[in-house]
């Protein structure tokens, strides 16, 4: 640290104190009894101002900057605006000897020798409060909340806003140490209020609010006038008796002197926010300096030490930004660092470090070894074993114990020393001397060795990483390289402050100078970047610089030295520089140089690092086609050019190559068809046939898909562009398509039919499956559409698809709950099985459900199925047959069942032998006197005025119907036995007694030839003689199909009416069947519907 005087004035009266306006542009001066106003940039005197009366004491400004406040001897204090004028006075009983303004409420603190006085702009009066002695300092906490008062009996009275004590604390010294002055720390970064107490028992103390002393007084030496701290709190300034003010740190180690006085110091403080500091002095002195902290620091490769407080050294790793500080209390002269060893000069002794482990990364430190000496030096180095002193022309080596073990005397001043590496022990120094000499110096050797001699003056010196090099910046800013074993000078650049190369490659170095940091590769022209700052260091691809008092490091792309390479096609050593650090655009660029070059080692490296696949794959191909023997270069050149997208020029090489296929391939693929027209020229119709089917498909990827369409069917690629006209529903499309087509291309017509179903044209699906003659696809066309109609007019034409019509059509049948017509369509597709089990479901289901109607007639369905069965299958005739009797029989029950479960009431009459049957008969439903079974009707289950009767052996069933359709005449009819007669005008009927031989053979009237109750039941038998008697209309008969018998039956009342369902046979009332068949359209018992036919 230093001080430079900027100015100085000379006032015919002591100065007594003096006070910055907070924007540091003015100077208020007490001097005598006026105050001058000085401008701080060149010490003009503004202007003097009076007011008081007697000498001016103290004075102070507002934080604000809007007035300041002088106090006098005349026992006044007047307030003055920032336009220097005076606005305001008010009196204490005594002189004034201190004033001072709260930083964040702008009360005035006034102090006298009795009392002391509170003033604010919104107060009418000053609140005084007394003191029991003379006040001589004062000072506000940074919150304004508390006012310290320091007093001559050695006292510092600390006091909050309304002037009321909550402190007191008494210095040892007591009255015989009187507190002259004091301050409150004013950074904000410190946890506690520290106030700062100088007093005249020559001591220098440190409090918190609360009254605690921090640490212990420093001793001074002299009586101190005035302490004041710089804006930030990092260092005090005092002066006094000693005729000088002293910088010290804010702990209270003392610095250095700023400037010597021939008087005492009464007043001194520093300028805010920044380094000037004004001085007052008895004999009227004004003095301003500036303070010049000059930078102390140390850098080895990527490890940068420095003073930071002037007593504290940090120690900052470049690359990981890590920092530790080290604490040392004393004044920091010098300091060194190398490898693992950090040296550090104090005052009285050398102090030297060394790092805990070796690991590159670790930041912690420890002391090594303490030199308890003090040496006076211009530079310090330090090595693994030694300390290195220069002293103007003398270099020192010592060991760390503090001994000295070698010295060298140069011929010049020593500008410049920097250990360049080697053993432990005997490391190799670097030497620049003021006459231009430059050497190389070893620890553990006497002699020199003179690298080599220039005309001008050394500032910075540095060695290529080989030791091939010497790069050399000399007092005229030049730069200047040369060769170390030749001595030659290789080049060198104007404009340089300092110099450093690149530790990873061995023809880099960089320069700063003039705002420019300057990257210059081998003997390429110098590349330039705006930098503010010094270079000390070039690692890779980055540059450590120092401004001012910081170090960084800053990331430099190597674009420019790379790209210097590549235009000299130097890829290999393009390549090292990339390694440093460029771009990812740079790694491109030097691999698409590297891979037009054919330089394909260095490409393949530097396409890895960009990660590209593509070309990495380019270049492995290449590789293995080289292996395997081919070395066109113009090939592999095209293939590259085709990747970079450099197509045309490819083209060429390719033709030139003899590989046009490959570039009509690169073409098409790119879809660069008229370019891939224009390369073909007139050439092979194939050719020109396969682009166009390329073109079609690109077109098609590109949702163009008409236009793929029409180029597909002109190169006569009829499936792909029915397959793009059916994905878009295109239906004119796949119409035209189809038509135009030859019967003979069944493919592409079945995928066009496919289509039509598909978009539910079944018209044109149809059309096209007629055109190619596939009935079967026609057929399941037609029942996959549900178009029944069609389906089975070509079932009845073609019986070979009656199963593949019937089936699915009975499936359907079923599936939409249609389940007799499914059962009827299964039977008719010859699917036994499947409509007898649809039956039994069906029976099952009215059954639980108690629908003994439909019960009935499911049980009907099924044993006229088993007689279907029988009638087809002879191997199943008996057990059908046996089924058959079985269902009608259970048809029969559930019918009845129907009737009883709706409580009908039944009254069985035998209608041969008129005999009255009980409700419960035991021996079944035939008659308890004649065995007559009953016939019953099929709706109300009343027994029908019908008996059955069997034909006489030998008549067949076709004659017996002819001789009953004989209409033959009766010889006797039963009306002429009637006799009316009319007397006492009524009428009456006499039957007559007379009976006709053949009404006696008449079997149905013949007398019974057995008792009541008899067991054996005899049937009717007729022979050709009573058929022919019969009449038509009194005959019902049963035309069962093979191979069951028909079976007769005779209305024994011809009068009523019975009717017989030509499907079941079952027997009716012809009254109740009429009604039940306008109710329901079918017949109740088998539900045949009126409109169908006799099956």
């Amino acid at each position: 640290m230093r001080a430079a005087l900027t100015w100085r004035d000379k006032a015919e009266q002591c100065v007594y104190d003096l006070a910055f306006k907070p924007d540091g542009t003015q100077l208020i001066i007490a001097a005598g009894n006026r105050l001058l106003v000085y401008d701080t940039s060149d010490g003009t005197l503004i202007q003097p101002l009076k007011g008081h009366k007697d000498t001016v004491y103290c004075v102070a400004y507002a934080k604000d900057g809007k007035r300041f406040a002088s106090g006098s001897a005349d026992k006044s204090v007047i307030i003055w605006t920032s336009k220097l004028e005076g606005i305001l006075k008010y009196t204490h009983n005594d002189s004034i000897q201190c004033v001072s303004y709260n930083p964040v409420t702008h009360q005035l603190a006034s102090c006298s020798s009795s009392d002391f006085g509170l003033w604010s702009p919104e107060q009418k009066s000053v609140s005084k409060h007394k003191s029991s002695s003379k006040i001589t300092c004062c000072s506000w906490t940074n919150d304004g909340q508390y006012l310290a008062l320091g007093m001559f009996n050695g006292v510092v009275s600390i006091r909050n806003k309304n002037g009321e004590e909550k402190v007191k604390i008494e210095r040892p010294g007591g009255s015989l140490s009187p507190v002259w002055s004091i301050c409150w720390n004013p950074s904000r970064d410190e946890h506690n209020d520290i106030l700062a107490v100088a007093d005249w028992g020559q001591r220098l103390s440190f409090f918190q609010l609360s009254g605690k002393q921090i640490g212990k007084d420093r001793v001074l030496n002299f009586d101190p006038c005035c302490i004041s701290y710089f804006s930030k709190g990092e260092y005090i300034l005092m002066g006094g008796s000693d005729k000088q003010v002293s910088l010290y740190t804010k702990d209270g180690v003392r610095l250095g002197t700023i400037g010597d006085q021939s008087s005492w110091v009464w007043t001194c403080k520093v300028k805010p926010d920044s380094k000037y500091v004004a001085i007052g002095c008895q004999d009227g002195t004004i003095s301003f300096y500036q303070l010049i902290f000059s930078t102390v620091h140390g850098l080895y490769k990527d490890r940068y030490a420095y003073r930071d407080s002037m007593t504290d050294v940090i120690v900052q790793h470049l690359i990981t930004e890590q920092k530790v500080r080290i604490k040392c209390r004393e004044l920091v002269k010098k300091i060194a660092i190398y490898k693992n060893r950090l040296a550090i000069q104090l005052p009285d002794k050398i102090l030297i470090y060394e790092l805990y482990s070796d690991d590159s990364s670790d930041m912690h430190y420890r002391v090594k070894e303490k030199i308890a000496k003090k040496f006076e030096c211009n530079l310090l180095v330090v090595c693994s074993d030694h300390i290195i002193l220069c002293q103007e022309k003398r270099l020192q080596c010592l060991s760390f114990n503090g001994v000295k073990e070698r010295e060298w005397l140069m011929e010049s001043l020593i500008r410049y020393i920097k250990v360049i590496g080697g053993p432990s022990g005997r490391e190799g120094l670097l030497v620049g001397l003021k006459n231009g000499q430059i050497l190389k110096i070893f620890v553990d050797n006497l002699f020199a060795i003179v690298l080599l001699k220039q005309s001008t003056a050394v500032r910075c010196l540095d060695m290529s990483a080989s030791r091939n090099k010497l790069a050399v910046v000399d007092e005229n800013d030049t730069c200047l390289v040369y060769d170390i074993h030749t001595k030659e000078l290789l080049f060198q650049e104007p404009n340089a402050n300092s110099v450093a190369w690149n530790t990873q490659c061995e023809d880099m170095l960089c320069f700063s100078g003039g705002g420019y940091l300057n990257i210059k590769a081998s003997n390429f022209p110098v590349h330039q970047q705006k930098l503010q700052g010094f270079v000390v260091g070039y690692n890779g691809s980055k540059i450590f610089c120092l401004h001012v008092f910081s170090m960084s490091a800053v990331e430099v792309p190597q674009s420019a030295p790379m790209y210097q390479y590549l235009e000299r096609k130097m890829f290999k050593e393009a390549y090292q520089i990339a390694c440093l650090g460029v771009t990812d655009t740079d790694w491109k660029e030097l691999a698409m140089e590297a891979l037009e070059g054919l330089e394909f080692e260095t490409a393949k490296k530097a396409f890895t690092r960009v990660r590209d696949l593509r070309y990495l794959e380019l270049i492995s191909s290449i590789e293995e086609r080289k292996k395997r023997g081919e070395s066109n270069n113009e090939l592999f050149l095209a293939d590259v050019y085709a990747y970079q997208g450099k197509f045309h020029e490819a083209a060429k090489l390719y033709r030139k190559s003899g590989h046009e296929s490959l570039a009509l391939d690169m073409y098409t693929d790119l879809r660069m068809f008229d370019y891939a027209k224009d390369f073909l020229g007139s050439g092979d119709p194939k050719d020109t046939k396969m682009l166009i089917t390329k073109q079609a498909d690109w077109a098609k990827n590109i949702n163009e898909p008409k236009a793929a369409v029409e180029m597909y069917i002109s190169a006569g690629e009829h499936m792909k562009a029915i397959e793009i006209s059916g994905d878009h529903g295109w239906v004119d499309m796949l119409i035209d398509i189809a038509r135009k087509l030859d019967k003979a291309e069944r493919e592409p017509l079945s995928k066009c039919a496919y289509y039509f179903k598909r978009l539910d044209n079944h018209g044109y699906a149809a059309e096209t499956y007629m055109k190619i003659g596939d009935l079967k696809a026609l057929v399941h066309l037609h029942v996959e559409t549900q178009r029944w109609e069609e389906a089975f007019a070509l079932s009845e034409k073609h019986p070979e698809f009656k199963d593949d019509v019937y089936v699915p059509y009975a499936q359907w049948l079923a599936e939409n709950d249609r389940f007799e017509e499914a059962q009827k369509a299964f039977h008719k597709a010859g699917r036994q099985s499947e409509a007898v089990k649809v039956l039994e479901q069906l029976t099952h289901n009215a059954v639980v459900e108690s629908r003994f109607n439909d019960a009935a007639y499911y049980y009907w369905m099924l044993s006229m199925q088993c007689l279907d069965i029988a009638q087809e299958n002879e191997q199943q005739k008996t057990e059908m047959l046996q089924k058959f009797h079985h269902f009608q029989h259970l048809a029969e029950l559930y019918h009845v069942y129907h009737s009883i479960h709706r409580y009908t009431e039944l009254v069985p009459l035998c209608y041969r032998c008129s005999t009255n049957n009980p409700l419960l008969n035991n021996l079944g439903n035939v008659c308890i006197n004649c065995r007559q079974p009953f016939v019953f009707s099929a709706s109300s289950y009343e027994v029908l005025h019908l008996v059955e009767f069997y034909l006489e052996e030998g008549i067949t069933d076709e004659e017996a119907v002819a001789l009953i359709d004989l209409e033959a005449p009766r010889l006797n009819k039963r009306e002429d036995k009637w006799q009316e007669m009319a007397s006492d005008g009524a009428q009456r009927l006499r039957f007559d007694d007379n009976t006709d031989i053949i009404e006696e053979d008449d079997p149905f009237t013949a007398k019974l030839s057995f008792e009541q109750g008899g067991s054996e039941f005899v049937p009717v038998i007729v022979n050709r003689a009573v058929l022919r008697s019969m009449s038509r209309r009194d005959v019902l008969i049963k035309r069962w199909p093979k191979p069951l018998q028909w079976q007769y039956f005779r209305s024994l009342l011809p009068d009523a009416s019975i009717t017989m369902c030509p499907t079941c046979f079952q027997m009716f009332h012809s009254e109740d069947y009429e009604l039940l068949v306008l109710q329901h359209n079918c017949c109740p018992y088998c539900r045949r519907r009126i409109d169908e036919s006799n099956q």
